[in-house]
């Protein structure tokens, strides 16, 4: 068995990152090597339209702000993260997410 070192992470933020991008909503896909996460935010109001076969649908225009890229190890973590931070919002604020 091996002793290993315990890593402490010093992050730096650039001062041009720090206020963010706002973001309506995210959408997740992968590859065999990397999951992506796009986050977009509306470009303008939704409009009626109609799809490729005329059925009617609704258009909603939308911009990816950013576009991350993490290793499927990574999603793990993350998903404990937000689960963690969510329950923390939750006690925080006195409200269910979702409702």
């Amino acid at each position: 068995m091996t002793d290993e070192v315990p890593r402490q992470f010093e992050i730096e933020v650039p001062p041009d990152v720090v206020p963010g991008n706002y973001a309506d909503f995210a959408n997740v896909w992968h590859t065999s090597d990397v999951f992506v996460m796009d986050f977009v935010s509306l470009a303008r109001p939704p409009q009626a339209g109609a799809d490729a076969d005329g059925n009617p649908v609704t258009i909603v225009p939308g911009r990816v702000v950013q576009r991350v890229r993490i290793p499927p190890q990574q999603v793990f973590e993350l998903a404990k993260a937000l689960t963690q931070q969510l329950e923390f919002w939750e006690q925080e604020t006195g409200r269910r997410s979702g409702s």
